[in-house]
């Protein structure tokens, strides 16, 4: 849960140029795949298969899933909580690129200047699921400099201590496979990505909006020994932003499962074929 080569989210992520859209057009999201390696070799990676140690992993990751969205949610938003009255609802945007060219803003490494519409709200919303699901998220320095440029200044400041409480559990830690401070053990690489597949405006109101973005997730441990191997799952992030210092922030989110698609009897990659995805294989830039 990362920041990135130029404006991406994390080493292991792998995204360089991440600038935002500017929003125009129709309601959509494109996607921009970034230059620049990320990642360091995977090691083995077991097929899927329901084992013990692999169960308890999946496990201990949705309690982690859980508590982040339970450390991100109440507390008022300073504007009124959930009223934006007047607002009006819209269904899925259509499929077609708008072509309309990326923000070129950042704040700090996340970019930042989405455009004070729909598509700016969506943008935003898609790109803070990568930054807020990347592994940098486990780091304190750089978690608290995520939160500073994703939340409403308010919200990030009441919500701090509550973040740092679950990316640093010691008992967390240790059932992921991390050693107390966050980080993978020698010889192994943590890979937390989230990649939107699409987003939704559930309701707009000028300087407030509620964006749901559906995303794939993955997480775990690449590299020889590890017992956390890397595996996929599907959410769905409701994002509450709020248009503030000229730009959309999160005041709010909550997390729901799926939709997840069924998975295909597609047999496990070899080692040096994953090390090869990960150095090669980079994040994207969402924007609509």
């Amino acid at each position: 849960m990362s920041l990135g080569d130029e404006d991406g989210y994390g080493n292991d992520a792998g995204r360089t140029s991440d600038a935002y859209s500017t929003i125009g057009g129709t309601r959509q999201t494109r996607t921009r795949l970034p230059e620049g390696p990320a990642g360091d070799a995977y090691g083995p990676r077991r097929p899927a298969r329901a084992s013990r140690s692999l169960i308890t992993f999946v496990g201990v990751v949705v309690l982690l899933l859980g508590a982040i969205a339970f450390a991100n949610m109440g507390g008022d938003d300073g504007s009124g909580g959930k009223s934006r009255g007047g607002g009006d609802k819209a269904g899925a945007a259509p499929t077609a690129a708008t072509g309309t060219k990326p923000v070129t803003g950042k704040n700090g490494t996340i970019p930042s200047g989405f455009a004070h519409d729909r598509q700016g709200a969506e943008s935003a919303a898609a790109n803070y699921a990568v930054a807020l699901g990347s592994a940098d998220m486990f780091d304190r320095d750089q978690r608290r400099a995520i939160t500073g440029a994703v939340y409403a200044p308010a919200v990030a400041a009441a919500r701090q201590d509550a973040l740092d409480k679950v990316y640093s559990d010691a008992d967390f830690l240790a059932n992921i496979g991390l050693t107390p401070e966050g980080t993978a053990p020698a010889g192994q690489t943590f890979i937390s990505r989230s990649n939107p597949v699409g987003t939704k405006v559930v309701k707009f109101s000028g300087d407030t909006a509620s964006v749901a973005v559906w995303y794939s997730a993955l997480f775990g441990l690449a590299g020889d020994g590890s017992k956390n191997p890397v595996s996929e799952s599907w959410f769905t992030n409701t994002f509450e932003l709020k248009w503030t210092g000229r730009d959309w922030k999160v005041t709010n989110f909550t997390q729901k499962d799926g939709p997840a698609p069924v998975g295909r009897d597609q047999a496990a990659s070899s080692a040096e074929e994953m090390a090869d995805a990960v150095e090669q294989f980079g994040g994207f830039t969402y924007a609509r």
